[in-house]
């Protein structure tokens, strides 16, 4: 919905707009809402109000720190009763659990029992409820009667009643919470605490909304509904068109409203849009600062923290609780806008009564903008917002705060841009629509509909998991985040699987994500002979964060790239100004890249394998890659050395990976198979390596191997990565077999039970999100780059239209 960096990603994860809160790629809620008033009655057509009324009895750690008794031994069977003596216990602060990084208290075995102590000066008189997040199995006790029983893990908080004899027990003076959990092998985690709400009334006289029909173009979502006798499209627009930098790197997204009578009669109608404080939190605690305002000729709804931490955390389940969220409205006629406490405004608005403005202070407050569109007939009456964010400073580059790339030109500010992007409504919309209509076209005669539909879902999810930064040596930094596979900050073998995306529609973004990786060897801060697998945990660009080096896979990554850049731009200009530092690779490469000793490779979550037949694949088109761009260079003997070199590695390498009817996984063992997706390049930048019979091979093989939703990524396991087999997928020679293995995929994204940003990471056998457990949290593959590799076969198409060339 609306989509622009790791930070500033906000998705519905239903297919009725306003079935559930729209929530931020983490999966926390970070609501949305719209309604339409029609003639007098209200109809929901985006998002639910966050979850509010709550107060705490006895706070969770997000609330306040709190320390509880806790044991990792079996103790009596009376341990959960108020009589029970836990003074041998242990005394921690949680919450608990198995991440280092995370929890206050370490959890490393297989059960936990924890008891906190407690007292009420007063019975509450309101509803009670149980607050608890934990990761497997747990049973809950309140002075030693049972409230809560589950074996399934609950990752964000829930909030279960307590009712009967446990209910009766809270009065005034001292309680036991007692708590039994047991973790999984990994992503053990355990957080409890009681809070009580009041009844909340319902609008009873809020209708929803019909949805008719929901439509994902490369930059666009587009709704539309029946709102009584009104028809309304709502069309979330964030532009991100690579050719435009500045455009790419402004964080502000449009919604659009376009309202027309179904009856023939007028209809008197007004919009309610409104965005929660929660897009500019961590956590729902927080306190938060809210204001309404007017610049440039807008109204503007603006909200932080009061705190304004900045740049002060990292990690992978984040968001940003610095800088601002922004809701702008062009001044038409009688619009109105102001801030207000949870859905006070809603309450405004459903029934006729003016919008309040001003400032507040507090937590879940929200900015609401009433819209007239006056009396809707057949003629359509529209009206749009405008939705961004300001964060002041966007990442840390080894030691130095980073201003947003939009604010390099001196004298800039959010609302000014705001203003710009106000004035340039209709032309980027126009824009918009004829960039998506290309891209599509263009996808569908390169693979057919479904793999162009495939290209539309990767296309804005892998841009924003980006962020866009001049670097302190005035370069283009495009910096990646691995969104829920560890939080590492420009990874490089996640910029390998991204990059067709960026090779065609602009090689200066993939540049981007290469700059800082040359410039941590190059500034000296990297010694080793091979690149660094990072640069830090997102945002924070400090130094690698990973504990392992994959020395052949990120050799091989960046040596391919440039190579790439080299033949998608027709001169290795870019190459040339990093030659000492691909030399020290290529060298590298030459004595370790061919038979790759035991390590990890871009499929870490596989495991270390010795001998990686694919990984060797890598090295050798590494070489050739080097070899290439010394022709382009005039490096003519080093050109034909290292030319020879990988031509010398390829009839080596089809020796030792040959098993008969395909090439095996390792070179020891000719009873498994891999997915050689590293084939590709030799056919993408015309290298002449391998010869087309293990092109066929293979293709014919993985054909026999397939599962309803995807080919295994090799015989380990049945789970897949979808990048790698849209690669794979474009090594086939004809139109039928490309389909055959690419059909599965847009399977799996069509009936995948998992409702989350599109996961590059699924089992093939029954369409699921592979998940593990990390942060106290179920977490999953999601959001992520990677799916830029999606546009491959777009991209193997493209470079055949080149004139050949640059070949040795």
């Amino acid at each position: 919905m609306i989509t622009h960096d790791p930070f500033l990603s906000l998705w519905s994860t239903t297919d009725e707009l306003a079935a559930s809160a729209t929530r931020h790629w983490t999966y926390r809620d970070q609501p949305l809402l719209g309604f339409l008033r029609v003639n007098g009655k209200t109809y929901r057509f985006l998002g639910k109000e966050a979850q509010e009324g709550f107060r705490a009895v006895l706070p969770t750690s997000d609330e306040m720190a709190y320390t509880a008794r806790f044991t990792e031994t079996a103790p009596p069977a009376d341990w959960h009763t108020p009589s029970f003596n836990d003074s041998g216990w242990k005394t921690g602060q949680a919450p608990f659990g198995d991440n280092e990084k995370q929890p206050r208290t370490l959890w490393s075995s297989k059960d936990l029992w924890v008891r906190r102590a407690f007292t009420l000066e007063e019975a509450p008189k309101e509803h009670l409820f149980l607050k608890i997040s934990h990761s497997r199995q747990v049973e809950v006790y309140l002075n030693g009667e049972r409230i809560y029983q589950s074996d399934k893990g609950a990752s964000d908080f829930q909030y279960i009643p307590i009712t009967g004899a446990a209910r009766k027990k809270i009065k005034k003076g001292a309680h036991i919470l007692a708590v039994h959990a047991t973790g999984a092998d990994e992503g053990r985690w355990l957080e409890v605490g009681l809070v009580t709400s009041k009844n909340r009334k319902t609008e009873a006289d809020i209708l929803p909304a019909r949805q008719q029909e929901v439509t994902v173009t490369a930059t666009q979502t587009k709704y539309t509904f029946t709102c009584g006798p009104v028809a309304l499209k709502v069309t979330f627009t964030s532009p991100l068109l690579l050719h435009d930098l500045h455009l790419v790197a402004r964080p502000i997204s449009y919604v659009s409203f376009e309202a027309t009578s179904t009856t023939g009669d007028a209809h008197n109608a007004t919009i309610y849009f409104g965005a929660s404080s929660a897009l500019a939190v961590n956590t729902p605690d927080q306190e938060v600062t809210a204001l309404a305002y007017t610049a440039q000729n807008l109204g503007v709804l603006k909200a932080g923290t009061t705190q304004q931490p900045v740049l002060q955390k990292d990690g992978d389940d984040q968001r940003i609780d610095w800088g601002h969220v922004y809701v702008a409205v062009p001044q038409i006629p009688k619009a109105t806008i102001g801030v207000s406490k949870g859905a006070e405004a809603l309450s405004q608005f459903t029934h006729g009564q003016p919008l309040q403005s001003g400032q507040l202070t507090g937590q879940n407050l929200m900015l609401n903008a009433f819209l007239p569109l006056g009396n809707v007939g057949k003629t359509p009456a529209k009206a749009f917002v405008l939705v961004g964010y300001d964060d002041v400073e966007s990442v840390q580059f080894f030691g130095q705060n980073l201003k947003p790339w939009w604010k390099e030109k001196p004298g800039t500010n959010i609302e000014l841009e705001l203003a710009q992007a106000a004035r340039e409504y209709q032309t980027i919309l126009q824009q918009c629509g004829a960039f998506d209509q290309k891209l599509y076209e263009e996808a569908k005669a390169a693979g057919g509909e479904t793999y162009a539909n495939l290209c539309v879902l990767g296309y804005r999810q892998s841009i924003a998991a980006h962020k866009l930064v001049k670097s302190p040596q005035n370069e283009l930094l495009f910096l990646s985040k691995e969104n829920f596979s560890g939080a590492a900050m420009n990874t490089v073998d996640v910029t390998y699987p991204s990059a067709p995306l960026f090779l065609l529609y602009n090689p200066e973004l993939l540049k981007g994500m290469l700059n800082g990786i040359f410039y941590y060897s190059e500034s000296g801060k990297w010694t080793k002979p091979f690149p660094a697998h990072d640069l830090g945990t997102y945002p924070l660009a400090n130094g690698v964060m990973y504990k392992e080096d994959m020395p052949v896979e990120e050799a091989g990554n960046m040596l391919i790239l440039t190579a790439a850049i080299a033949k998608t731009e027709g001169n290795a200009a870019y190459a040339r100004k990093h030659w000492a530092t691909l030399t020290t690779w290529a060298a590298f490469l030459a004595t370790e890249g061919f038979d790759p000793a035991n390590q990890l490779c871009t499929d870490d979550f596989a495991g270390h394998l010795a001998r990686n037949a694919n990984l060797s694949v890598k090295a050798i088109v590494g070489l050739r890659c080097y070899g290439l761009l010394a022709h382009m260079l005039g490096e003519k003997e080093t050109a034909q050395k290292y030319t020879a070199l990988a031509e010398g590695m390829v009839q080596n390498w089809m020796k030792l990976a040959d098993a008969g009817d395909h090439y095996a996984l390792t070179f020891d063992n000719k009873d498994t198979w891999s997915q050689k997706y590293n084939l590709v390049w030799d056919t993408v930048l015309d290298l002449n390596l391998f010869p087309q019979k293990v092109r066929e091979q293979e293709v014919a093989y993985y054909l026999t191997k397939q599962n309803p939703f995807g080919l295994p990524l090799d015989s380990r396991k049945t789970y897949t990565k979808s990048d790698w087999i849209i690669w794979t997928a474009t090594l086939a020679q004809n139109q039928q077999d490309f389909s055959a293995l690419i059909t599965p995929v847009a399977k799996f994204s069509a009936q995948t039970p998992n409702r989350v940003p599109l996961t590059d990471w699924h089992e093939t056998t029954n369409g699921r999100q592979v998940v593990f457990a990390q942060y106290g949290r179920h977490m999953g593959f999601q959001a992520r780059s990677v799916v830029g590799g999606y546009f491959m076969k777009l991209l193997a198409e493209k470079m055949k239209k080149q004139e050949p060339g640059n070949r040795p």
